[in-house]
């Protein structure tokens, strides 16, 4: 096959001016791929190689081990250590640098290894298997498409639909509120959870994707399906119903440190790492559990407790997906290959030494007092927080590696489990392999699986070469793998495995510290050699017992590099402004105006708000006594709204969910009104400054704000609002308070003037209307 699309059939009949005189040519449906196998694709997000029953974890998972008992367990399979990279990777086939993804798309630079925009040159496997037949569908977490592209207007060509998926039903972006998610079906958004108390997102999605393989087969039987089931689960915030995380109360009270430690033990005896593996020993910027205050280990092992539900309960939804696919198989006479990958990278730490019950809060670079943490307790798992796990349980769920997600150096952030089903094409049921593998190997597997040969050109664009290897011959007998060299990289951590040695560059800085540039070949690296084939843990460095090997390797990494495109290194702390930037929608605008047909807007898409003075100008006309948001950004953990209650305008800032501030003015009378929001910002990255409510020119309200968000309001799809709130609700109103008063106009500024003349104005102000400033 060199051309995807293939041109149309020539018409062989004979046409004549009259139908009795011409001779037809029956017309047949595509049935290209009739009899090929179908292709089920999991990915969770955030799982570490200890976590899952299936690889010696404490969390039962029965769907992963009934496609493992069906198939094959493979040992050695890795990822990138990072969402996007392993998601364009896994569909492409190619190394995440290569095509354009060497990190998450929110930090995006301009450079063409790290610019998120996965070139037309590099098609996925969704898009060459629709074009030779198949249908396909897209269920769960995308996270590929460039932020500049996110928005309503699109273009839509990185979105699911426009990457060869027929069916897409998910998030678009890096995170979701399981209870509040900012769904999309294909291209239009919608709120699933609204007037749905026990709205799920995963179930949902089980759900969606059930019903999709029903239809599919029901009305296309002899067309074989390409289904991507990508959950957001098991990425922070960890939602999961009470019921679930009460299944795991008290298993977790020993702390992290006795359950690596039982996880290790669980492993060797499954035989799921070799016996002589070393548990690798604890970090030490990780805290022992001994060490760690007694006062705060009940919050801790309840963090750890929704963790494990949300695991849990994730893998019983992809059950119902599994056994669907097997159902219908039965039924029509097919079958599936089933590709169940356990993580895009190991178990997060991101979540702070003491955890986290708002994400935005780490996401900022805001760790919280664990006190807070304390008195919140109840809330975890549940719509009113965005909780995540401490770090020691994810150096615990990485057993027996070091590191974890991030850490591209060691396997702890790039070891994930997998397993593999196919009926007619393993015929060991049950076995272990251990060869080495990436995930730019899924794809050529899955072309080998269907016999499809890579297209040359597709849409007449020529395509990139494909780095991965099939494994499909694994599927016969364990043994020597037939991939001899990866690398890998990310946010500065580097390696590059070769022939079953590895050398590791950890770059200095750990997970949980945000926005924090270090020196590359500066104090804080250090090259690390390890003989892989017989150390399974990266246990024994061996740099200085072997210093030409590490030599040799540290140059491979360079070649490697170079040729894929992972050149210049960054790190997370690295700028991403002037010509480093990637394009922004509004091309540098600091005045927008916008009206109700504006609602689901991306941060990216809307005037920047952050570091700086600002004023919110709103024109409305009330009726009786109107309610409502008039406009609003973010979520319950941060944002901001302009809303109404009993005719009353209002304005909530929402720090983190900690610090919520509310001005009031008092109710206005029918008519025509401008209602205007100021703040002048004290200067600097995060910091406070005055706000100031007016109506019809008169202050009506003010307050000083300590602190503001610096950096985003919500990784998780919270949006910028027109006369609704979609989202979690930034204030204290309910879901779907839509604004009955209308709505001519709300004007974003980012004011240009300088700080003190616009807190000079303000006080002036608020001195006219009898407002302290004090």
């Amino acid at each position: 096959m060199s051309d995807l699309p293939r041109p149309s059939t020539p018409f062989n009949g004979r046409i004549e001016r009259l139908l009795s005189d011409s001779g037809p040519s029956q017309l047949r449906g595509d049935d290209r791929a009739k009899g090929k196998p179908n292709v089920l694709l999991i990915l969770l997000d955030d799982v570490g190689f200890g976590s899952m029953s299936t690889f010696g974890g404490p969390i039962p998972t029965p769907a992963l081990q009934s496609v493992a008992d069906r198939g094959l367990r493979y040992n050695q399979f890795h990822t990138t250590a990072l969402c996007s990279p392993t998601r364009a990777a896994t569909l492409t086939g190619r190394q995440h640098h290569r095509v354009h993804m060497g990190g998450i798309t929110e930090i995006a630079n301009s450079f063409p290894g790290y610019d998120s925009a996965i070139p037309p040159e590099a098609a996925t496997v969704a898009q060459v298997l629709r074009l030779s037949g198949y249908s396909t569908s897209c269920f769960g977490k995308w996270h590929l498409t460039p932020s500049w592209e996110q928005g309503p207007a699109g273009p839509f060509d990185r979105w699911p639909t426009g990457l060869g998926f027929d069916r897409f039903y998910g998030i678009i972006g890096a995170e979701a509120s399981q209870w509040e998610p900012a769904v999309y079906d294909q291209t239009t958004p919608l709120s699933p959870h609204v007037g749905r108390p026990d709205y799920h997102l995963t179930e949902d999605l089980a759900d969606k994707a059930v019903d999709w393989l029903e239809r599919q087969c029901a009305t296309v039987p002899d067309r074989p399906w390409f289904c991507y089931f990508s959950t957001p689960a098991v990425h922070a915030p960890h939602h999961v119903p009470r019921e679930w995380i009460d299944r795991f109360a008290g298993q977790f009270d020993a702390g992290w440190d006795a359950l690596r430690s039982e996880i290790y033990e669980r492993q060797l005896e499954m035989g799921v790492i070799p016996p002589d593996t070393t548990n690798t020993p604890r970090p030490e910027q990780i805290p022992a559990w001994a060490d760690y205050p007694e006062r705060y280990r009940p919050v801790a092992s309840r963090l750890m407790e929704c963790f494990a539900a949300f695991l849990a309960h994730t893998d019983h939804h992809i059950g119902r997906v599994i056994e669907a696919a097997r159902a219908l198989d039965a039924q029509n006479g097919s079958e599936t290959l089933i590709i169940y990958l356990t993580g895009d990278n190991g178990a997060s730490a991101e979540g702070t030494i003491h955890g986290a019950w708002s994400a935005p809060s780490f996401q900022n670079g805001v760790h919280e007092d664990p006190e807070w943490l304390l008195e919140h307790i109840d809330d975890f798992g549940t719509a009113r927080c965005e909780n995540h796990f401490n770090v020691g349980w994810a150096w615990a769920l990485d057993s027996p590696f070091q590191w974890m997600k991030q850490v591209a150096s060691h396997f702890g952030g790039t070891r994930n489990g997998l397993a593999v089903e196919w009926p007619s094409g393993i015929l060991e049921a049950g076995g272990t392999r251990t060869q080495f593998h990436h995930v730019v190997d899924l794809a050529p597997t899955i072309y080998e699986a269907t016999g499809i040969e890579p297209p040359e050109r597709v849409n007449g664009i020529s395509q990139m070469s494909l780095d991965g290897i099939s494994m499909a011959y694994t599927f016969d007998h364990d043994g020597a793998s037939r991939r001899s060299t990866q690398y890998f990289e990310i946010l500065g951590n580097r390696a590059i495995y070769h022939e079953g040695w590895i050398a590791s560059c950890f770059h200095g800085r750990v997970p949980w510290i945000r926005m924090q540039a270090y020196e590359f070949d500066g104090p804080d690296e250090q090259w690390e050699l390890y003989d892989v084939a017989n150390d399974f843990s990266q246990s024994v460095d061996l740099a200085e017992v072997h210093p030409e090997r590490l030599a040799m390797m540290r140059d491979l990494f360079h070649s490697e590099a170079g040729r894929n495109g992972v050149y210049p290194l960054r790190d997370a702390g690295s700028p991403r402004n002037g010509d480093l930037a990637v394009p922004n929608m509004l091309n540098g605008r600091t005045t927008m105006t916008y009206t109700t047909a504006h609602v689901r807007l991306p941060e990216s898409a809307v005037v920047n708000l952050k570091n700086c003075s600002w004023r919110i100008t709103a024109d409305i006309t009330t009726d009786t006594v109107d309610e409502g948001v008039i406009v609003c950004q973010g979520g319950n953990m941060a944002g901001w709204s302009l809303w109404m209650s009993e005719g009353s305008p209002r304005f909530t800032y929402n720090c983190f969910g900690h610090d919520i501030t509310t001005l009031v003015a008092p109710p206005v009378n029918s008519g025509t009104h401008q209602v205007v929001v100021e703040f002048a910002y004290d200067g600097g990255f995060g910091v406070g400054g005055e706000l100031m409510l007016t109506v019809d020119g008169s202050p009506r309200d003010r307050a000083r704000i300590e602190r503001t968000v610096p950096v985003v309001y919500s990784m998780s799809g919270e949006t910028f609002d027109v006369g609704i709130d979609t989202g979690a609700p930034v204030g204290p109103y309910p879901h779907d308070y839509r604004c009955t008063a209308t709505i001519h106009g709300v004007t974003l500024e980012r004011l240009d003037e300088p700080d003190d003349e616009i807190r000079q104005r303000l006080a002036e102000g608020l001195w006219k209307a009898g407002l302290s400033t004090q």
